[in-house]
């Protein structure tokens, strides 16, 4: 018998290469999967998600969610697509320009790059939060201020982005704010118009 198709063992998990390749999609002979199934990989079991739908809650700007979603589905597509959220724009979907800029747990993540069903149990922050009874939040009326957008698809990732950077230094130097923003890019080249609404902020000391 080959290798790769061993039986269980006493001392063995019983999952094969064959079983990987099933479940990795991999194998033209993969076994469809409906909903969840544990297996055991080297000794630990490991949920399997898919490919069928699979009930999904996340909690978004401090509200809850139930969805039923594919595994494969991002972060991004579950907030444009099922939640109708679309401030974060799907540009590069390559997790490279930042454009889909979110803040998971209060940390800037690439929604594009994250699979929603990585996303339960965490509090999902979007840019339509910031605006508050119809009032812009202070840092959307300074990127409005300061000229710091043209065509727009960048912008609601940046002002998130923004929004994380000042929260954690609120006494930036130039050097930091080069640094800290370096993983959103403007196709436009309104950097130094973004560059001065941070430092309208650090300047006040907010």
């Amino acid at each position: 018998m080959p290798d790769d198709v061993k039986k269980p063992t006493e001392e063995g998990s019983g999952f094969s290469r064959r079983d990987f390749l099933k479940i990795s999609s991999i194998s033209a002979a993969a076994v469809p999967l409906i909903g969840t199934r544990v297996v055991e990989a080297a000794g630990t079991p490991v949920k399997v998600y898919g490919p069928d739908k699979v009930p999904i809650e996340l909690t978004v700007n401090g509200k809850k969610h139930s969805l039923q979603l594919e595994p494969r589905v991002t972060l991004l597509e579950a907030l444009r697509d099922d939640l109708d959220l679309t401030g974060s724009k799907r540009v590069c979907d390559h997790a490279e320009c930042g454009a889909c800029t979110v803040l998971l747990d209060n940390k800037v993540v690439y929604a594009c790059s994250l699979l929603a069903i990585e996303a339960p149990g965490k509090q999902i922050t979007t840019i339509e939060a910031l605006m508050q009874g119809g009032k812009l939040h202070p840092i959307q009326q300074a990127f409005m201020d300061n000229d710091a957008s043209q065509c727009g698809f960048c912008t609601p990732g940046f002002v998130v982005a923004t929004k994380a950077f000042l929260d954690k230094h609120p006494k930036a130097t130039a050097e930091d704010i080069r640094r800290g923003m370096s993983g959103n890019l403007c196709r436009c080249g309104t950097y130094h118009g973004i560059q001065k609404v941070i430092a309208q902020f650090t300047q006040k000391g907010a």
